[in-house]
């Protein structure tokens, strides 16, 4: 039975991922009467993705089950049975409430009781069947029934709801759909609340009818959108690169630009996760390969096992930054802003470089204080290597091309995943076998199941903020109880972005940081001086960039687990040595929303605002500062520069650094004057160590 499964996931695994590609070159082909009456209506194209991601998402928890904890699972089954409770209420056929009640059942009952998780798997599968074919058939009709819907359509927006709910917890845990019904709850009963957080409270038909037959809100909004419209394809496209056998040689590159020095395990990782950054936009899958790959060097230096395992964890999230292909929070930005991917291209590479000096180093000052034992790395390869193959940088070319010359982004990387297509059979030194090219469609839509499911939840989690009002009242209260201060709200919201990105995933960080708290910290900066457009841009950067950190932020650091595994560390230990690597990446994020000289890193907001020269000045001062501040943070975190630091040096180079950080010319001289009296102490003392000492006179 598990075989035949397996077998069915496989082929509709691949038939998904061709469903999505068929997409982008459906609109060029001639089959107009069909094209005009399913596949052009975003409606259906959202409900065909969600559709194959509970489908999917069934069938893979049948085939590779995971246990949960009755911990997380008793408070979903007990929330969603009030919610049960609250439909069977209404006044409905008995058959359609007998029907919810099966749902519920396949769906969550599973929860409390393991023992019926597979057979479970294979009802909720098929009963995912049910709510999309509803749909299709009655597009038409739904979009008008939003507010006064059918006893059909809220039973089918029941059990999509709680379908999408039950395959959220399978995949990822049960703190995602518990945030999603919550909210629900909270717009349910948000009357019965005191004070400012209550609400009118809504009845339980509108609120089935928003989440299922509305386009544009529930759960086939925007935020849907975005797993439909990009990050299927950028998943596809990192299959592709891992399937057909261009990451080794992405590898093998990266080891061409290390050599003799006991710090090439680190840099050999972080070329390694930037190059791999370039393709894929999966911290926790970069983390993983570059950790397999890179483990026996560390081994062979001598690494501390915790501190190599914080570093390929550090490394390896960097890919949620690294143009062109970035997280899924990138694509959710340009929706939601209105602007072009090209600008967030630009605006996340100074974040990236100054992450990445920071790691860089930490590996630097770390090999020189434990006076760690150089090394020859040899890959087998010479630099001819890197010629013969660096064709496999035309693909990110394209994309790059593409984008700035107003490509849609599905376009843009399909095109650039069949090149690496052609290029991989072409090459006979590549040439992969044909079922490799359907393992990786297959692992296209899989490897997108959790971030999709993730997405999604957050589409439902957006509905119901704006129906209630509670992201407006929310805003006022930030603003209250910070003073209106930039720089306690600043550090309020980062605190609150890291807390939340402990339970669920980037984008949701993202998703419920940005609603919550964007309004009250774009009109603190706007007050700070920072022109309006500016201070969008720079806001929206620090919640992306914030939501990132909590890849690996312990205690849940998915990067983090990532690299435990591969390294056999504790993975709780691991998250706490990955988040002292390069710790300035937590004054990164800050710096470039506390006033309008911290933009000059996001560049963009400064070209916009200020004539070219100045703003070509602004962006190199505040480029020379940051990294500055990022070497020196290190040296106060390690302890080490050319001999041991004391407790009192350390604290002091760790303020100058910090002073570097923050963007304002007063903090800048006298961060940068500190600097320069520390080197020129350093100078000094080593100067005098060299000098011989006198000959004793009387010899």
């Amino acid at each position: 039975m598990e075989k035949v499964i397996r077998k069915i996931l496989f082929i509709l695994a691949v038939i998904g991922t061709l469903y999505h590609i068929y997409l982008v070159i459906h609109p060029y082909l001639p089959f107009w009467h069909f094209r005009q009456a399913i596949l052009d209506l975003t409606q259906v194209q959202r409900a065909a993705h969600v559709f194959l991601v509970s489908l999917l998402g069934y069938l893979m928890n049948f085939a590779f089950p995971k246990r949960r904890r009755l911990g997380g699972s008793i408070p979903l089954a007990v929330l969603t049975g009030l919610l049960l409770f609250e439909f069977v209420k209404l006044d409905l056929p008995f058959q359609l409430k007998v029907l919810a009640v099966i749902i519920w059942g396949c769906t969550m009952l599973p929860t409390l009781v393991p023992q019926i998780q597979k057979p479970s798997n294979i009802a909720c599968a098929v009963l995912s069947f049910l709510p999309f074919i509803y749909l299709v058939v009655t597009y038409e009709k739904l979009i008008y029934r939003a507010i006064m819907p059918e006893p059909w359509d809220l039973v089918m927006a029941f059990s999509e709801i709680l379908l999408v709910l039950g395959v959220i917890f399978r995949l990822s845990g049960p703190i995602m759909p518990i945030f999603v019904i919550v909210f629900f709850l909270y717009n349910l009963y948000g009357y019965v609340l005191p004070g400012f957080i209550s609400n009118p409270g809504f009845d339980l038909d509108l609120l089935l009818g928003k989440m299922y037959c509305e386009t544009e809100a529930g759960i086939f909004g925007t935020i849907t959108g975005v797993s439909l419209k990009y990050l299927i394809y950028f998943t596809t496209l990192g299959a592709i690169i891992s399937r057909l056998g261009f990451g080794k040689i992405i590898a093998n590159m990266a080891m061409l630009f290390v050599g003799r020095s006991p710090a090439s395990p680190g840099r050999t990782t972080s070329i390694m996760a930037v190059l791999m950054g370039m393709f894929s936009g999966s911290g926790a899958a970069d983390t993983q390969f570059v950790a397999t790959l890179t483990k026996p060097l560390y081994e062979k230096v001598g690494y501390n096992r915790l501190v190599a395992a914080g570093i390929m964890a550090t490394v390896g999230s960097i890919a949620y930054i690294t143009p062109p292909v970035m997280g899924s929070i990138s694509f959710l930005m340009v929706e939601l802003l209105s602007i072009p991917y090209s600008w967030i291209i630009v605006m996340a590479i100074g974040p990236m470089l100054l992450y990445l000096s920071g790691i860089v180093a930490y590996n630097e000052l770390y090999v020189r204080k434990q006076n760690l034992p150089p090394m020859e790395i040899t890959s087998g390869h010479d630099f001819s290597y890197f010629m013969r193959y660096s064709y496999v940088f035309v693909p990110i070319v394209l994309i790059i091309v593409l984008i700035y010359r107003g490509f849609s982004i599905n376009i843009t990387v399909t095109s650039a995943t069949v090149l690496f297509v052609v290029f991989a059979y072409l090459d006979r030194t590549v040439r992969p076998p044909v079922e490799n090219l359907f393992e990786a469609l297959a692992e296209g839509i899989i490897s997108l199941l959790p971030i999709a499911s993730a997405v999604i939840a957050a589409n439902m989690i957006m509905s119901m903020m704006v129906m209630s009002g509670l992201a407006s009242k929310f805003s006022l209260v930030l603003m209250k109880i910070s003073g209106s201060s930039l720089m306690f709200a600043t550090l309020f919201t980062g605190f609150f972005s890291l807390l939340l990105g402990m339970g669920v995933p980037p984008i949701a960080t993202y998703v419920l940081t940005s609603a919550l708290t964007a309004p009250t910290i774009q009109k603190l900066a706007m007050i700070n001086g920072i022109p309006e457009d500016a201070a969008l841009l720079a806001t929206h950067m620090f919640l992306f960039y914030y939501a990132v950190l909590a890849e690996v932020t312990p205690p849940v650091a998915l990067s983090a687990y990532a690299a435990a595994s591969v390294m056999g560390t504790d993975p709780i230990k691991t998250g706490v040595y990955a988040a002292r690597v390069a710790i300035p990446k937590y004054l990164i994020g800050i710096t470039f929303i506390l006033s309008f000289s911290g933009t000059g890193l996001l560049i963009i907001p400064v070209l916009q605002t200020v004539p070219l020269g100045q703003a070509l000045i602004q962006i190199i001062v505040r480029y020379s500062l940051s990294f500055l501040a990022v070497f020196f943070l290190n040296v106060a975190v390690v302890g080490y520069f050319n001999r041991h630091l004391s407790s009192i040096e350390r604290v002091l180079v760790g303020a100058c650094a910090t002073l570097l950080f923050y963007p304002s010319s007063a903090t800048d001289l006298i961060g940068f004057l500190a600097v320069v009296a520390f080197l020129l102490k350093k100078w000094i003392e080593k100067h005098k160590d060299r000098t011989p000492l006198p000959r004793d006179p009387g010899r």
